[in-house]
């Protein structure tokens, strides 16, 4: 597929896909984090640390990769056509839209462990481990989206 990224489009999907791994990894991690944050808490020497942890993994890993991804994608969609109505392209749409669900969820995660920063706390261990495998049905489920391409 050439289109406007001519030689370029294997660089593009290559880095697009590496970024994607960076930012699962981060995905998969910070939920983790927040688990043992929240259970925590009652040592303040042990919650600074999640602290600190967290917003490591959130400047150095989770926001820049997903910025990457976002960029990179969208270049590769526009390639693909989905701005020129190409047909045969619901898949992307689909994927678009739990790429779009797993961005919120990354603004969530980000936004709970500020929360638990300031010691507040508003869902329970056990829904926040429950939620710790958003990102892998996403991810099970955009794989599924581009490799079978099923609409």
């Amino acid at each position: 597929m050439a289109g406007f990224l001519g030689a370029t489009y294997d660089w593009v999907k290559a880095a697009h896909v590496i970024f994607v791994i960076f930012w699962m990894a981060g995905l998969f991690m910070l939920p983790r984090y927040l688990v043992y944050h929240q259970e925590g808490l009652s040592d303040p020497a042990d919650a600074a640390r999640w602290t600190e942890r967290e917003g490591k993994l959130r400047r150095i890993i989770l926001t820049p990769a997903m910025i990457a991804v976002w960029v990179l994608g969208i270049a590769l969609a526009l390639n693909a056509g989905i701005a020129d109505g190409t047909p045969g392209l619901g898949w992307l749409h689909a994927k678009l839209a739990i790429v779009f669900l797993l961005s919120g969820y990354h603004g969530w995660a980000v936004g709970y462990a500020k929360k638990l920063a300031k010691g507040r706390t508003t869902v329970s261990n056990k829904a926040l481990r429950m939620m710790n495998e958003i990102p892998a049905l996403a991810a099970t489920l955009i794989v599924i989206l581009v490799i079978v391409k099923p609409f």
